[in-house]
């Protein structure tokens, strides 16, 4: 099986592993949604009109990934991470609809996003002092959202199990 198809919580185990810092984790609760609102504002057009619908590359790469999400075996985490990313897509469209400011272009707000979104996640590992997942694991660009997602989901009581499956193999949040 390739490794891009484990269930969510291997993957969110390999991925904890990098983030036990809880200064890292709070960056990543900045960062990650930057970065997604970013890819959102750079794929938000062209756009299509799909049965009277505006389909553009940006809700394409959400539909592909909430699939992604869905199908790792924890329904509510992927439900949850596919409702966030989604409504991070809607709000890039808004961001490209409206008038922008300084006299910027939809793409340099995207890029000014991305690097700001990305600033954040360095940061963090400054903090953990260790490399980004993804550099181990390219999947780790997909699991990054859905750890964020989770994250919250377990300070609010939910996904007990995925929660203790984490802490005990990759420790508890220090």
């Amino acid at each position: 099986m390739l490794s891009f198809f484990r269930s969510a919580e291997v993957l969110m185990v390999q991925y904890a592993h990098y983030h036990r810092d809880r200064r890292n984790i709070v960056t990543h609760f900045v960062g990650i949604p930057l970065i997604f609102l970013a890819i959102g504002v750079l794929l938000a057009a062209p756009v299509w009109s799909v049965g009277g619908l505006a389909l553009t590359p940006a809700w394409l790469m959400w539909g592909i990934t909430s699939v992604w999400y869905l199908s790792r075996g924890q329904w509510l985490l992927g439900l949850a991470t596919s409702v966030v990313n989604g409504a991070l897509i809607a709000l890039a469209h808004q961001l490209v609809a409206m008038p922008l400011p300084w006299g910027m272009v939809a793409w340099q707000m995207g890029v000014a996003l991305f690097v700001i979104g990305w600033v954040f996640q360095f940061i963090g590992h400054y903090y953990e002092g260790r490399k980004p997942a993804f550099v181990d694991d390219i999947v780790g660009l997909l699991v990054g959202p859905m750890f964020v997602v989770g994250e919250a989901m377990m300070a609010l009581g939910l996904l007990g199990n995925l929660h203790r499956a984490i802490e005990r193999q990759a420790g508890p949040v220090r």
